[in-house]
């Protein structure tokens, strides 16, 4: 799958290039809005069990899971909403503001996710309020991840690109280290009861409190040199353009993102409650595993940004859905066999290190299907696309397969279905990483 060449874009020559200090502040009010987010979905993921049992009281508890995966998944039909707004709102009226309202959003619904009362206490207002939070935080994870990544990346020098679009995607695998830390530290510090009675909100009220460093930074930032330089030229309509004239781009960022955020959020945010409810691994065990994987993930990541720059973009993407293609089927079912301890932190392991290859150079890689017109809109429409589709439902997918086919083994056939999509969709798209602007 092929898209048209983004035509050449270069910042103004009359305008110096922004000074280190600015390009700091750029990458770090980007980042901090991406680890915020990310924060809060992995780590709803992590006490999905206590949130099912607090706010959607059932029979049993893996009903009560899924009701809990359902209502994660909620949030991530917003996605494309958030994205064709505040997507259009970026290339119309500048990246920054769009990604202050975002961090606005994001602070607000979260704040509140850890503040609501139970289905004890308030009944079915419990639930509808809980989903209400989730459309909120998925409308504005729609603008986020998107507007953050072109931020990045149009901050970046050419011969760089590639190892700013990583430093990017290194926040979310700092979010997910910090979740699981939290949960790892709220399940050793705390009584099971008063993690299921009232330790799950801790982690939402902690997140808020970041909040006001993300929007300060936000705030006091410039916009990008690559949209100052188009200066008045801004799109009168940025969803029209995107779609009309860069839909086969917006078709490739869509396919090829399938693999890296199924396998994210399986081997992510399911497979905690996964190794603990199915597997019956200690709690502290299958934290410990999936921290592994953030870590193999954090080193890999900036590693394969830094060579993509100099070899090309697509070794790394076709390595990371080959990967999973191969090996998902083996890991599963090597959990499964053993069902330990070990057997889950060497699947989180491999898995962070073939998801390092794609985060390292996937927002670049992406990036440079596009140009600085309706990069905005374009790149968060095809991306929460995918996201929504295939990511955010993930943990509830997995989770129905176990139950429907009874085999513990069956989330991973999603897994190699989505590798082989994204594997071809990638295969036939150009690797732009040689063209000097953007």
């Amino acid at each position: 799958m092929t898209s048209a060449v983004p035509t050449s874009e270069s910042p103004s020559i009359d305008k110096p290039p922004p000074s280190k200090a600015a390009v700091a502040k750029a990458l770090g009010s980007a980042m901090i809005g991406n680890w915020f987010e990310l924060f809060d979905f992995i780590i709803y993921g992590y006490f999905a069990a206590q949130i099912g049992r607090a706010m959607f009281p059932a029979a049993d508890a893996l009903t009560s899971i899924l009701s809990s995966f359902a209502t994660y998944g909620v949030g991530f039909v917003m996605r494309p909403v958030g994205s064709i707004v505040l997507g259009s709102l970026g290339d119309r009226l500048g990246r920054k503001v769009s990604l202050i309202i975002t961090m606005f959003l994001m602070a607000v619904s979260t704040g509140v996710t850890g503040l609501i009362p139970s289905y004890a206490h308030i009944g079915y207002a419990a639930p509808i309020i809980l989903v209400i939070c989730r459309l909120l935080q998925g409308f504005a994870a729609g603008g986020e991840w998107g507007g953050a990544t072109t931020f990045i990346v149009e901050y970046a020098p050419p011969n760089r690109r590639g190892l700013f679009g990583a430093l990017q995607q290194l926040s979310t695998s700092l979010a997910v280290v910090s979740a699981v830390l939290t949960a790892l530290l709220l399940n050793l510090i705390l009584p099971a009861a008063s993690v299921d009675a009232w330790g799950w909100r801790i982690p939402f009220l902690l997140g808020f409190l970041v909040a006001p460093v993300g929007f300060y930074l936000r705030a006091h930032v410039e916009d990008t040199p690559h949209y100052t330089a188009e200066g008045g030229d801004a799109p009168v309509r940025p969803l029209r353009e995107a779609l009309r004239h860069h839909g086969a781009a917006v078709a490739t960022i869509f396919g090829s993102v399938i693999i890296w955020t199924v396998a994210g959020y399986t081997f992510g945010a399911f497979l905690v409650s996964f190794a603990i409810r199915i597997l019956k691994v200690a709690p502290s065990i299958a934290y410990t595993g999936t921290l592994v994987g953030a870590l193999a993930n954090i080193l890999v990541i900036p590693l394969a940004g830094f060579l993509s720059d100099k070899i090309g973009r697509k070794p790394f993407l076709m390595t990371s859905a080959g990967g999973f293609l191969i090996l998902a089927y083996p890991l599963f079912a090597y959990m499964d066999h053993t069902r330990t301890g070990a057997s889950v932190i060497l699947t989180t392991a491999v898995a962070g290190v073939f998801s390092g290859l794609f985060s390292g150079v996937g927002p670049t890689f992406l990036c440079e299907q596009l140009p600085t017109r309706v990069r905005y809109t374009a790149l968060s429409i095809g991306y929460n696309g995918a996201v929504m589709l295939f990511g955010g439902f993930a943990p509830f997918i997995a989770t129905l397969l176990v139950q429907q086919t009874g085999s513990n083994i069956a989330p991973a056939l999603y897994v190699m279905a989505a590798a082989l999509t994204s594997f071809i969709v990638i295969a036939f798209t150009p690797d732009r990483f040689r063209n000097p602007s953007l």
